[in-house]
């Protein structure tokens, strides 16, 4: 189709509207609201007087501070922050949420921030391991609407384990400590800093290597944002970028984890 010079003018001026009007989103953002679920140390819990703590919640108002923006942190129960992001309660999912083909189904993600094993522990001496065959008829616990309550129904549960969804990873290691679970399946890290290194957890230990499986566990950690916002996404993206350049993000890394985590 030919275009005269008016459609041409018309076509770059809204060009470069476009590009302004998009700058100007990403420019204006005052607040980032940040949904999270906070019973999951060392990436977020609260400390004895009620502060959100932890790798992601660091993360999170480093962020903010790159973008100048005031951190807002709304908590839901893990199972619930996607159904509440897309009903606007907040901007962002910032909770250790890994990034997977059936969550790109109903969001989108930024990059890629951090990567961590999924390990299962149980009691120290029980032999089990996280296969269908050693855990048949065993009572693991899962965090509701995580990567590991999906691998462990889908993988174990029809050969007859007991996959036991809870709402809180605090209800979890309280049931594991008591008897009323026989493992329970996580991030490393979780269990570790949230578990195994404390007075509850003695007795405890990792059953079994790290479980791998990238179509149903995936391979990196993001913040979760609505489909279409790609001010925020873009303006997210590039905070993060630069949080990775200038060792910020090790630094907290190293802060809370053995392992090296980051992506590059």
């Amino acid at each position: 189709m030919k275009m005269n010079w008016r459609n041409i003018a018309a076509l770059a001026l809204f060009a470069a509207a476009s590009v302004t009007a998009g700058t100007a989103a990403a420019a204006d953002i005052k607040e980032v609201h940040f949904g999270v679920e906070a019973s999951y140390a060392p990436f977020e819990s609260k400390s004895p007087s009620g502060e959100l703590q932890g790798f992601d919640i660091d993360v999170g108002n480093a962020v903010c501070a790159k973008l100048k923006a005031k951190c807002v942190w709304v908590e839901n129960s893990f199972d619930g922050l996607i159904p509440a992001l897309q009903a606007r309660k907040f901007n962002a999912i910032n909770s250790d949420m890994t990034i997977t083909d059936q969550r790109r189904q109903a969001i989108d993600f930024t990059d890629p921030i951090y990567t961590i094993p999924n390990q299962m522990i149980a009691k120290k001496g029980s032999g089990l391991l996280p296969t269908p065959a050693s855990l048949k008829g065993k009572h693991v616990g899962v965090l509701q609407g995580t990567i590991q309550e999906t691998y462990a129904k889908a993988r174990w549960a029809p050969a007859g384990v007991d996959v036991v969804p809870y709402q809180t990873q605090d209800q979890i290691y309280a049931d594991l400590a008591s008897g009323r679970l026989d493992a329970a399946f996580q991030d490393a890290e979780a269990a570790a800093k949230g578990f195994l290194k404390k007075p509850q957890g003695a007795g405890f230990e990792f059953a079994g290597p790290a479980v791998t499986d990238e179509k149903l566990l995936g391979a990196g950690v993001g913040f979760g944002i609505r489909k279409g916002d790609k001010a925020l996404k873009d303006a997210l993206n590039q905070a993060l970028k630069e949080l990775k350049a200038d060792g910020t993000i090790d630094r907290f890394a190293a802060k809370y984890f053995d392992v090296k985590v980051v992506l590059k």
